[in-house]
């Protein structure tokens, strides 16, 4: 008779140890290490389902957030739509039409690109150890995840989730800040030093996240009905204060965002059962609070 094989027991997996998690970190926080939003860089936009909060970084891209602070102050967005949702790329704002668009008023119709800016512009920033595909360096300034190159001594904001761009054509200076788009899917990173990137989301990402696709190419509405529109995008410090939502940053030079992102590397606990050591600049969350 053949000997039949012994089924192999497979070995069996042990615990991680318990260490602290994001929320745990984030909770513990001292009231030093959080800041509150800047109301003269920080946009509402007002849509039917709610408000999204952008802040703007005018260290990376100064002259473009010039520019859409002009806009927001003559109300250039009000009335306008956002008019294409591409599933897990983005979404987009501004005004679709070709021909009779709308004036900007005082803003500039036209910018030199702003893809990188020199590293002496960026006194804030916090390296991550881990190693990235894109950049020499990676890490997070003042609550934007940034990358940079010494050798070139450039700078710029990494396209993570819920970061804000510049929409424009082939032409590099075909951008003014009037056209813009929030990622809502998988970090394009590819976008990197390709287009000028303006801020990020702090608040209402969902409110755009769940939008409908566009079903026309690249993710837009091929129906007037479909745009979904804005009702105004205005400047927190030109908001009533009784009428402004307030939120707090976790500062990304703090002890405490240095062990969120640690927390973000080598998770632990009952659930975890492999801890890779290394963390993507996209995936280290950078925490938001309401100040009620």
């Amino acid at each position: 008779m053949l000997a039949l094989p012994v089924a192999a027991v497979a070995a069996p997996v042990k615990e991680l140890p318990p260490k602290p998690s994001v929320g745990d970190i984030v909770k513990a926080a001292k009231p030093a290490e959080w800041r509150q939003l800047d109301p003269a860089n920080t946009l509402y936009m007002e849509l039917p389902a709610g408000r999204v909060i952008i802040e703007l970084a005018p260290a990376f891209a100064p002259n473009h957030a010039a520019n859409i602070r002009t806009m927001a102050k003559e109300g250039y967005w009000d009335g306008l739509w956002v008019y294409r949702v591409q599933d897990n790329f983005v979404a987009q704002w501004g005004d679709p039409r070709e021909n009779k668009p709308k004036a900007l008023g005082t803003a500039k119709a036209k910018l030199e690109q702003e893809f990188t800016v020199p590293m002496k512009n960026d006194t804030q920033f916090t390296r991550l150890m881990d190693k990235d595909g894109y950049a020499a360096e990676v890490g997070h300034s003042n609550g934007f995840p940034a990358a940079r190159d010494p050798k070139s001594g450039q700078t710029w904001l990494a396209h993570c989730y819920g970061m804000v761009g510049v929409a424009r054509g082939n032409e590099s200076d075909s951008g003014n800040g009037g056209t813009l788009y929030a990622v809502i899917g998988n970090s394009p990173r590819q976008l990197d030093r390709n287009i000028t990137v303006v801020g990020r989301i702090v608040s209402g990402m969902p409110l755009l996240s769940v939008l409908p696709r566009g079903p026309a190419p690249m993710g837009m509405y091929d129906k007037e009905e479909q745009n979904v529109q804005i009702k105004s995008v205005k400047l927190m410090a030109d908001v009533p204060e009784a009428e402004r939502t307030k939120f707090e940053i976790l500062r990304t030079d703090s002890a405490s965002f240095k062990a969120v992102a640690e927390a973000q590397r080598n998770r632990g606990g009952p659930w975890t059962k492999h801890a890779f050591g290394h963390v993507d600049l996209c995936n280290v969350p950078i925490p938001v609070r309401e100040v009620k």
